[in-house]
């Protein structure tokens, strides 16, 4: 029992650090700004098409004239000939191939609009993308700043302060003994010790006593 439990534990701290990194505002910005530059690139490459599609417009209309030229050429070769079937067909098929470029020419109209279109949205999409990434290079410095916080908060609150005011205490201490030393050894140094706190060792008293008397019997026979 006590191995599912932990294999869940280990699951579940694997899913919160997984939602964590998900979350993560940097992460977010980052993954939102891959998502700008794609629909950017989407953009681009339908401009692309689009232009694609102008240019083979553009050609239609361009053979489309040819054919008109030519068939119109026939016509009147055919009329220079007398042969006036010939010319009919010609004429025909001329006629056939002006309502197909006036035709085209309406799809190039359309498309011509549609690029111009697509053209203001890829440009309104770059100025959102462009707009975006100095929001994110704000963004991201408000974050990494809450963060450094953070981190210093989270620091300064696992602090055990009651080691350390113990520590400074035990030093304190220590500093004031230091001090005590100090002014006695100055104490001893600069001032003779006072005969009145001077105390006598009761052990020798006899001996000194003697020293005394003999000091005394010098001077008197020096004197």
């Amino acid at each position: 029992m006590g191995i599912f439990k932990r294999i869940k534990n280990i699951t579940m701290n694997e899913v919160h650090d997984l939602l964590d990194k998900v979350e993560d505002p940097i992460s977010m910005l980052n993954q939102s700004m891959r998502e700008m530059e794609e629909e950017v690139s989407k953009g681009q490459q339908a401009y692309a098409h689009q232009l694609f599609l102008e240019k083979k417009q553009m050609a239609l209309i361009a053979d489309t004239h040819a054919i008109i030229a030519k068939r119109e050429r026939q016509a009147k070769l055919a009329v220079d000939k007398g042969e006036e079937p010939i010319a009919k067909m010609a004429l025909q098929e001329k006629i056939n191939q002006e309502k197909t470029l006036n035709l085209y020419k309406e799809q190039y109209e359309t498309i011509i609009n549609q690029t111009k279109s697509l053209v203001e949205k890829v440009n309104e999409l770059k100025d959102k993308y462009s707009e975006l990434q100095n929001r994110r290079l704000l963004l991201l410095s408000r974050a990494n700043v809450a963060q450094s916080i953070k981190q210093m908060n989270h620091m300064v609150v696992s602090f055990n302060t009651d080691n350390i005011a113990k520590g400074f205490a035990c030093a304190e201490e220590r500093v004031l003994l230091l001090e005590a030393e100090v002014e006695a050894s100055n104490r001893l140094l600069h001032h003779p010790q006072d005969i009145h706190t001077f105390s006598f060792d009761p052990v020798l008293q006899q001996e000194v006593e003697k020293e005394l008397e003999k000091l005394k019997g010098t001077q008197k026979e020096t004197v």
